[in-house]
C-alpha cells in the first residue's frame, strides 16, 4: 500500500526507525549490564511488541491494563508502578507482574504480604527531591508537594523485610548529566537503603536515542553504581524507544482567513496529539518551515469546537488547498496512548511503514469505537 492510499488521518509507525532505536538501546544493555524496559505509557502499539521484546528486557506498566498487555503481548519481564493500587485489582496485577513498586509504606503494609506470597519482587519508590528539569512543573516528579515517591525523612533506616528494590523516576526528555545529578542526590539521601537492596530502577525520561545523548557518561554511571552497590539496574524509557519513529498523516479540509491564512485539518491537536497543547510544543512537519521562511504561511488547526485546537504556524513552498496532505513527524509517542474522541472525533487509523512507500494498515476505527466508550 502506498502512502496516498492510507486513510486520513492515520498514525504511521516507521518500523526501520523503531528498529534503529531498539538496536541502540540493546547496545546500552550490553555495554552497561543494565536491563531496559519499554514504558508503555508513551508507546503501546502491541503489534510491535514481538519486535520490541526481541531487543529489550520487557515492559513497565502503570496499572492493571498495561500489566496485562505486557504479559499477554510481550511475555517478558513486567514491572508495575502506580501511585496507589486498588484492593480489587492488586491480586490480578500480581498475577502479571515480576516486579511491583509501591509509592508509600502504607501501600506496602496493605499489600506486601500478598506480594511476597505471589513471589513478586517488591520495591519502594523514592523521591530524592532533586529537580533537574527546566520545563513545566506538571512533568516534574520532584516538584514541591509531589505525591510521587517517599522522601528521605519518611523512609526508615531499615527497609521492611520483603522489599528487594528501590525505584526513582525524576527525568523528562533529559541527558545523562541529569541522571548523574539525580543519582548523587539518591546516594546522599538514601545511602543506607541502597546497601539493603538487590535492584534499582532508575525510571524513565532518558532520551538515549536522541542525537547528542552522552552514552559514555551513561555507561560510566551505570557501571559505577552496579559495582559500588552490587545492583541490577533497570531503565524504563518510553520516548527513547519510539523517538522519531512515527508520523501522523492528515489532510487539509478548508482554508479560512482571520488575520492570516488558517488551514483546518482532519487531525486535531486536542484529540490526536494532546501533548501539543499539554507540553506545549510545535511538532515537526515534513516539507514545512518556520513562519515566514517560505512564501506561504498558515496556522494549522483542528476541526473540533475547541477554540485553542491549534497545532502551530508553518510556512510552505506552495499554497495549501483542501485535499493537501501533510505529514507530522515524531508522532509515535504520547499519541495513540493519549488520544480521545472529544466532539465525536474519529480516532486515526494505525499503519506501519515497512519500506520506501510501502505501508501496511493495522487498524481502523469507526463509530462503534466512539459509542462503545459511552452509555
Amino acid at each position: 500500500m502506498r502512502l496516498c492510499s492510507l486513510p486520513s488521518p492515520c498514525y504511521i509507525i516507521d518500523k526501520a526507525a523503531l528498529t534503529g532505536n531498539l538496536q541502540l538501546l540493546h547496545q546500552v544493555m550490553q555495554a552497561s549490564g543494565c536491563k531496559i524496559l519499554l514504558a508503555q505509557k508513551a508507546f503501546a502499539a502491541y503489534a510491535l511488541y514481538p519486535l520490541i521484546g526481541s531487543y529489550l528486557s520487557g515492559a513497565a506498566a502503570s496499572g492493571l491494563f498495561e500489566a496485562r498487555l505486557s504479559r499477554e503481548e510481550m511475555g517478558k519481564e513486567t514491572h508495575v508502578f502506580s501511585p496507589a493500587f486498588r484492593e480489587d485489582e492488586i491480586g490480578e496485577i500480581l498475577g502479571y507482574a515480576d516486579h511491583i513498586v509501591f509509592n508509600s509504606l502504607d501501600q506496602w503494609r496493605r499489600f506486601g504480604a500478598l506480594t511476597v506470597e505471589a513471589g513478586v519482587e517488591a520495591g519502594l519508590r523514592i523521591n530524592p527531591e532533586c529537580s533537574t528539569q527546566s520545563g513545566p512543573a506538571i512533568y516534574d516528579p520532584c516538584a514541591p508537594g509531589s505525591r510521587l515517591g517517599i522522601v528521605t525523612g519518611a523512609m526508615p533506616d531499615r527497609l521492611p523485610a520483603g522489599v528487594s528494590g528501590l525505584h526513582f523516576h525524576t527525568l523528562c526528555e533529559q541527558n545523562a548529566d541529569a541522571l548523574s545529578v539525580t543519582m548523587a542526590a539518591v546516594e546522599e539521601k538514601f545511602a543506607r537503603q541502597l546497601r539493603q537492596i538487590s535492584w534499582l530502577n532508575m525510571g524513565g525520561g532518558h532520551h538515549i536515542t536522541r542525537a547528542g545523548y552522552d552514552l559514555d557518561q551513561l555507561y560510566r554511571l551505570l557501571r559505577r553504581v552496579r559495582e559500588d552497590y552490587g545492583l541490577q539496574i533497570y531503565l524504563e524509557p518510553g520516548e527513547a524507544v519510539a523517538l522519531n519513529a512515527g508520523y501522523l498523516y492528515c489532510t487539509v479540509l478548508d482554508i479560512v482567513e482571520n488575520r492570516g491564512q488558517i488551514a483546518i485539518l482532519d487531525a486535531s491537536a486536542a484529540c490526536h496529539m494532546p501533548d501539543v497543547l499539554e507540553m506545549p510544543y510545535r511538532p515537526p512537519l515534513l516539507d514545512a518551515a518556520m513562519p515566514g521562511e517560505k512564501p506561504y504561511t498558515y496556522r494549522l488547526a483542528g476541526p473540533t469546537c475547541l477554540a485553542g485546537d491549534v497545532i502551530g504556524e508553518y510556512s510552505f513552498d506552495r499554497p495549501l488547498r483542501p485535499g493537501s496532505a501533510l505529514l507530522f513527524a515524531d508522532m509515535a509517542i504520547y499519541t495513540m496512548v493519549k488520544n480521545n474522541t472529544f466532539n465525536g472525533m474519529a480516532l486515526p487509523a494505525i499503519a506501519i511503514k515497512e519500506g520506501d512507500d510501502d505501508y501496511s494498515l493495522l487498524k481502523t476505527f469507526a463509530y462503534e469505537d466512539f459509542k462503545g466508550r459511552l452509555c
